[in-house]
């Protein structure tokens, strides 16, 4: 557990930090704003002069999380490298992959995630918009190469994901540990892909 010196200012970023570690250790239900300011070595009112309650805390932490997760996969949607189809499998791969890494090995975490979730809508409709986003910027590039079908890239992008939820949504984390998950994942997948991607039978959409 890090500790502020008193010599340093009381940054968000300090704050979010040690909230993390708190709800490690603690867990997101038994966490308190006094346990983060105990981590810090300082008063809880200087906390609340950042965050105002212990629900922003947690949100911001969760923003933050969010975040962590929506970087790399905007890295794969900048990508250039290989066909749309094979940036759109990577992307999701990464998503799902991460969500199931969070659930493993970051669970308090997650279940803080999960809890959030229920609770700040907007944020978490901010995220998806987002994912989608990224998404279509895949769907438009393979639209303009001649891989996928012509259309909007946005209804599209929204539809898979929404097609694919079962494999990283929170509330399907239960169904994650599933020895028939990954054939699960690839048989939608497949159907998925063959909707969007353009013929090229007898030269013709």
């Amino acid at each position: 557990m890090k500790y502020m010196s008193h010599d340093q200012p009381l940054t968000k970023e300090a704050i979010l930090d040690a909230a993390e570690q708190t709800l490690r250790r603690y867990g997101p239900e038994k966490t308190s704003v006094v346990d983060v300011a105990k981590a810090l070595q300082v008063s809880h009112g200087s906390l609340y002069r950042h965050f105002p309650s212990k629900a922003a805390l947690r949100e911001a932490v969760t923003e933050r999380w969010l975040q962590r997760i929506a970087d790399p996969l905007q890295e794969i949607a900048d990508g250039t490298d290989g066909s749309a189809a094979d940036r759109l499998r990577l992307w999701m791969d990464t998503l799902i992959r991460t969500k199931r890494n969070y659930v493993l090995e970051d669970p308090e975490m997650f279940a803080m995630y999960t809890t959030v979730t229920l609770d700040a809508v907007m944020m978490i409709d901010t995220h998806v918009k987002l994912l989608t986003g990224q998404i279509a910027q895949i769907i438009k590039q393979g639209m303009r190469a001649g891989e996928f079908k012509s259309g909007e890239p946005e209804p599209v992008a929204k539809a898979l994901f929404m097609a694919t939820s079962q494999f990283h949504h929170p509330a399907h984390a239960y169904q994650w540990s599933s020895s028939e998950i990954e054939a699960d994942f690839d048989s939608v997948w497949a159907l998925l892909l063959s909707g969007i991607m353009k013929s090229t039978v007898n030269g013709s959409e």
